[in-house]
């Protein structure tokens, strides 16, 4: 059982998303940074897609009621374990009533906590996802609040190795490993991002000295930016004349442009259609780089073209390949330490 001592500034429960309802108007929702949320949950033996808790910002306070398997990934925070400073990207094992201070963003926006076993909370239409604006999914539709208990399922056979043996690294306040996850496999975090995008399918209708703007100038991510789309502010945006468009599908990291020319960036909580024009799509493998922006970053766009989107995704996946293979093979070789 873990108790929320004090709430961050957004603490949700998140999954790989609610696939299939779109259709029905249902939004998939998810973790924002999909690539920490995979990589905790390997780091602590559970599938990919169980459900973590997100942080945004300014992280809880937890503490745990009983010894417990996590990992912390996701931007640069500055975690404590009873006071003592706490390494991210690592598995690590917490002894019973220890206190976890997930602290303040100093790089990056977003945080992700998986445990061993993963939350246990009812599913809503398939997924553990929060929809904050709807009120359902996670714990009881809403961000976590001082006095929350949150309930963790059983570990699996692999989260129960892994855990006895981390028993031989133990420190002060914690167990952990030597070592931690690759610097590569980390998402990009800094006040400027350069975002990779391929063309949207209303590009043409821009004029040519907006379609030159969009990728050529700076754009700075508002204060009313959050997990439904990043609002940007930079050059004005101008369609060649006006044109009024039937909604139609969108998706994560679709580049909308509203009347007054200036670009929202769809996220996590998007909605399932809109009407606006598409200047651009972000891709796929830059979307957990974008999720780490917070408000008053910098972002700047740079088109590729499909093959490149689909080699540097192909590359993700090797990469969390080789991460899941090399965890595997040092579990079942007695060595996670």
């Amino acid at each position: 059982m873990i108790r929320v001592v004090k709430s961050g500034l957004s603490d949700t429960v998140q999954d790989s998303g609610r696939i299939g309802y779109q259709q029905f108007g249902v939004i998939q929702s998810g973790t924002m940074d999909s690539i920490s949320r995979r990589i905790a949950n390997l780091l602590v033996g559970n599938e990919e897609g169980a459900a973590i808790l997100e942080t945004t910002l300014i992280g809880p306070k937890l503490l745990f009621e009983e010894e417990m398997l996590l990992a912390l990934c996701g931007g640069e925070f500055t975690p404590e374990i009873d006071g003592v400073p706490v390494p991210m990207w690592k598995p690590i094992v917490v002894k019973e009533n220890s206190l976890l201070t997930i602290g303040t963003a100093t790089r990056g926006s977003r945080l992700v906590m998986a445990v061993a076993g993963g939350f246990d909370l009812p599913r809503v239409l398939g997924s553990y996802s929060t929809y904050l604006k709807a009120g359902f999914g996670g714990f009881n539709g809403r961000s976590l609040l001082k006095g929350d208990l949150l309930s963790v399922n059983k570990p699996n056979e692999k989260s129960k190795m892994m855990y006895k043996q981390l028993m031989d690294c133990k420190t002060t306040s914690y167990w952990t490993t030597r070592w931690s996850v690759a610097k590569q496999l980390r998402p990009f975090v800094r006040e400027s991002y350069t975002i990779r995008v391929l063309p949207g399918r209303q590009k043409n209708l821009f004029t040519e000295q907006s379609q030159r703007n969009f990728l050529s100038s700076s754009f700075t991510m508002g204060s009313q930016s959050d997990r439904m789309g990043y609002r940007l502010h930079g050059p004005q945006l101008q369609l060649s004349e006006p044109n009024e468009l039937l909604s139609e599908a969108v998706t994560f990291g679709t580049v909308q442009v509203p009347s007054n020319g200036q670009p929202i960036v769809l996220m996590a909580d998007r909605q399932t259609t809109g009407g606006y024009p598409k200047i651009a799509q972000v891709i796929s493998a830059d979307l957990p780089v974008l999720a780490q922006a917070k408000p008053g970053d910098s972002l700047r766009f740079e088109e590729v073209s499909l093959y490149t989107a689909q080699q540097l995704l192909r590359q993700i996946e090797r990469s969390i390949l080789e991460l899941r293979i090399g965890i595997g093979l040092k579990l079942y070789e007695g060595g996670i330490q």
